[in-house]
């Protein structure tokens, strides 16, 4: 029997009209991270032309490490791209906390910057959570202040974590209302699966937070609608954690040695098993990966909006 993809008004644990489960359509994160940045830019635009205003975004990096230059290049080539200003700040990896709080201090109190983010890992030396309390809570576009923190579990409007709005965008685009889907995130680090757990209760679903003390864990995923893999352990969600007809949103990525020899990018979901049995999958790369820089372009349009009064064109 021939199989069908996603359609508008599909919703999670339906089979095909033929008693078959579909082969899972790909939620393309590249075009869908695409149109937001594009969206990012057209109000970037209309912010300059009509109040004058250009967004800012600060970054500091702290050492050497090669994969940590390599996203800070990719954030400030979004940001230009997008029409925003960017500011780089660099610290040697024998910096201090108090190094670095200083530097915070200074962008705390630029009224050019409108996001300040600290590119993690720190070296040991550094307590990150100590750091990351020195941000203005209004200019933390990582949304990883114990303030704005506390205003997503209270359901305030504040910074929301880029990886986790990401999330939340891929799956409205499969289907926009969540409302009573029954949702498992595997993982429950404070970066993606504690505030992707808050999101998801927000709207409306039933929130299940797995994680490596969970017992029975891929029996409890298999009940999802819609399963958030966010671990960081290759091909860890095998077809006996998936239920026909789910939304899995693969967040992990972990560089591995293909059989052919070659480096290539590997999700925590065992992808060719989970297409034959879930109605839609994000890809790695492509999926979610996109989506983290075009919500941090957001966040820092939002803030920029909100520390002036304007109105964001863009809000949540």
């Amino acid at each position: 029997m021939a199989r069908r993809t996603v359609y508008k008004g599909w919703r999670p644990g339906e089979e095909g009209s033929e008693g078959v489960v579909p082969e899972a359509a790909i939620i393309d994160g590249r075009t869908i991270a695409a149109e937001l940045r594009k969206r990012v830019a057209d109000a970037a635009a209309g912010l300059r032309a009509v109040h004058g205003l250009i967004p800012g975004l600060a970054t500091i990096l702290v050492g050497d490490d090669p994969a940590s230059h390599s996203y800070v290049r990719a954030k400030h080539a979004a940001c230009v791209a997008a029409g925003l200003a960017t500011f780089d700040r660099r610290l040697p990896a024998t910096a201090s906390a108090t190094d670095l709080i200083a530097e915070i201090a200074r962008l705390n109190a630029d009224q050019r910057v409108d996001g300040i983010l600290v590119q993690l890992p720190l070296p040991a030396q550094i307590d990150a959570h100590r750091v990351i309390a020195e941000i203005d809570p209004d200019k933390d576009v990582d949304g990883f202040h114990p303030v704005n923190v506390g205003r997503l579990w209270s359901g305030l409007p504040g910074m929301v974590p880029c990886t986790p709005q990401g999330c939340m965008m891929l799956l409205r685009s499969v289907r926009r209302d969540l409302a009573g889907a029954e949702a498992v995130v595997v993982g429950r680090s404070s970066i993606v699966g504690r505030p992707l757990a808050a999101l998801l209760l927000a709207a409306d679903c039933t929130v299940t937070l797995a994680h490596s003390k969970t017992r029975h864990a891929a029996e409890i995923a298999r009940r999802a609608d819609i399963l958030i893999a966010a671990v960081g352990r290759p091909r860890l969600i095998g077809a006996e954690w998936i239920k026909s007809g789910a939304i899995v949103v693969d967040v992990g990525i972990t560089p591995m040695i293909g059989a052919d020899g070659r480096r290539q990018m590997v999700g925590d979901v065992d992808f060719a098993a989970a297409r034959s049995i879930a109605a839609a999958i994000t890809p790695v790369p492509g999926g979610v990966g996109p989506m983290t820089i075009a919500c941090l372009l957001r966040n820092t349009l939002g803030a920029a909006c909100r520390r002036r009064g304007i109105a964001d064109p863009l809000a949540l």
